[in-house]
C-alpha cells in the first residue's frame, strides 16, 4: 500500500511539473471533440437570439423550440442579462460559438487559479502549476462538458466572482463582480453570504451597490419587461423546466423525484432545507473561523446550489473549487473530506447524470419516478453534504492568523492573497 501512494505521489509531481502541456493536450483535445461531434449550444441560442427583444420587447415571450420534456426554452434571466448578450446578436452564428467556446475554455483557467490562490500559499511555489493542471483536469468534468456544451453562461460567471474576490484589492472591485454576477444571474447573489462571513463590510455594500445599479440601468432601457420579470416571473421556477427531471439536481429537485412530482410545497422539504442551513451555517462558521477563504466560499456556493429551486447540473461548475479544497485544503488529510472527493470524482468525470438523463427521457410520467433513478440522481446533493460536513469538521485557525478583529480583517486578508 506504501509503493502505491508513493508511486501516486510521483505521478501527481510529474504531472504538476508538466501542468502547461497538460492543459494544451486537455484544450487540444476539447478542440478535436467539438470540431469533429459538434453540439447545439441551444442555451447561447436563446441568449443570442432573444437579447435584441429586451429593446423592442417581448423578451420573455421569447422562446426556442426544442424537444420534450423541455419543448420550449424561454430567455428566464433578468433584463440586464439580455443587455449583456446583445453583442452576440451581431455575430455571425458559427462566430458566437467560437467566441463563446474560447472565452468559456479561459474562464476555466480562470476559475482554477483563483480558487488555488485563495487557499493557503504553498511552500513549494507550485501553485500556478497546480492550477493549470486543475483546469486541464476540470475540463472534462461533467457540469463543465455540459455548460460548454449548452453555451452557458456559468463558467464566465464563476471566473467574475473568483476573479473578483482572489485577485483584486479594492472592496468596490471585489464587491462590484458578486453585484454584477447576480444582476445576469441571479445565483451568483449567494456570494454576499460570503463576503459578510469574511467580514468585507465595504465590499458586501459594494456588491449590493453595484447589482442595484445595474438592475436600474436595466429598467431604464426596458421598463416593461423589467417590471414583468421583477413582479410575477422570477418566482416561477417552473417557467425554466421541469422539477423533478433529473436535469434538477438542487434538493428540491431530488426530493421532488424521491417523493412526488415537485417537493417544493412539503414539510419534508422545509425540514430538509432547513437541516441544510444548519450544516451550511456550521461550514461556513467553521472556514471562516480558520480563515479558510475557499472553503468559505465552496461552502455559500454549494449551500446556494443545494436549496435553489432548480439548480440544473451545469450549473455546479463549483465541484471543480470544491475539489480542489478538498484536495489541497487544511482538512485534506481527513476522512470526510478523502471520501467527499471519492464521490465527486466518479460522479462528474464518469458524467453519470447524462446517463440518468438518457434512461429518464425514456420514462413516461404516467407512473411514479422510479427508485433505481431517482437516488442514484440524487449525487449532486449527496456530494455537496458531503463537502459541508468535511468544511464543518473542526474550527481551529490557521497559523498567523490570531491577530484581533476589528472588521476590517477580511480585507486585510483578501488584499494579502493578491501578492505577486
Amino acid at each position: 500500500m506504501t509503493g502505491i501512494w508513493a508511486g501516486g505521489r510521483a505521478i501527481g509531481e510529474w504531472l504538476i511539473r508538466h501542468a502547461g502541456w497538460c492543459l494544451a493536450v486537455s484544450v487540444a483535445l476539447h478542440a478535436l471533440a467539438v470540431g469533429t461531434h459538434p453540439t447545439q449550444p441551444l442555451d447561447l441560442r436563446v441568449y443570442r437570439e432573444a437579447s435584441p427583444h429586451v429593446l423592442s420587447g417581448g423578451l420573455y415571450d421569447y422562446a426556442v423550440h426544442t424537444a420534450p420534456p423541455i419543448p420550449l426554452l424561454p430567455f428566464t434571466y433578468p433584463p440586464f442579462a439580455a443587455l449583456v448578450f446583445l453583442p452576440l446578436s451581431r455575430l455571425p452564428w458559427t462566430a458566437a460559438i467560437v467566441v463563446w467556446q474560447a472565452v468559456s475554455v479561459a474562464a476555466l483557467v480562470v476559475i482554477s487559479v483563483c480558487a488555488v490562490r485563495l487557499l493557503p500559499a504553498r511552500p513549494d511555489g507550485r501553485a500556478k502549476d497546480l492550477a493549470l493542471l486543475w483546469a486541464a483536469a476540470g475540463l472534462w468534468l461533467e457540469p463543465v462538458r455540459h455548460t460548454l456544451d449548452q453555451g452557458q453562461v456559468n463558467l464566465l460567471l464563476g471566473a467574475l466572482v473568483l476573479g473578483g474576490l482572489a485577485a483584486t484589492r479594492a472592496a468596490v472591485s471585489r464587491g462590484a463582480a458578486v453585484g454584477l454576477a447576480a444582476a445576469v444571474k441571479l445565483t451568483p447573489a449567494v456570494g454576499g453570504l460570503y463576503l459578510l462571513a469574511t467580514r468585507q463590510w465595504r465590499a458586501a455594500a459594494w456588491a449590493v451597490a453595484a447589482g442595484a445599479a445595474a438592475t436600474a440601468v436595466a429598467w431604464w432601457v426596458a421598463p416593461r419587461e423589467s417590471a414583468r420579470y421583477w413582479s410575477t416571473l422570477v418566482t416561477d421556477p417552473h417557467r425554466v423546466g421541469p422539477v423533478w427531471s433529473v436535469r434538477n439536481q438542487s434538493l428540491r429537485g431530488a426530493l421532488s423525484r424521491l417523493l412526488g412530482p415537485d417537493a417544493g410545497s412539503s414539510a419534508t422539504w422545509w425540514a430538509a432545507c432547513a437541516l441544510v442551513t444548519v450544516v451550511a451555517g456550521w461550514a461556513l462558521w467553521a472556514a471562516a473561523r480558520r480563515r479558510d477563504l475557499l472553503g468559505a466560499l465552496v461552502a455559500v456556493e454549494l449551500y446556494g446550489l443545494l436549496v435553489s429551486p432548480v439548480s440544473w447540473s451545469h450549473h455546479w461548475i463549483w465541484c471543480l473549487p470544491a475539489m480542489i479544497w478538498l484536495v489541497h485544503g487544511p482538512h485534506r488529510r481527513r476522512l470526510l473530506a478523502r471520501l467527499a472527493f471519492a464521490v465527486w470524482a466518479p460522479a462528474t468525470g464518469a458524467r453519470l447524470v447524462p446517463q440518468l438523463i438518457r434512461l429518464e427521457d425514456r420514462l413516461t410520467r404516467t407512473s411514479p419516478y422510479p427508485a433505481a433513478l431517482a437516488w442514484p440522481g440524487s449525487v449532486y446533493v449527496v456530494c455537496a453534504v458531503l463537502t459541508l460536513f468535511a468544511l464543518a469538521a473542526g474550527t481551529a485557525r490557521q497559523p498567523g492568523t490570531e491577530e484581533a478583529d476589528d472588521g476590517r480583517s477580511g480585507d486585510r486578508l483578501e488584499g494579502s492573497l493578491t501578492r505577486p
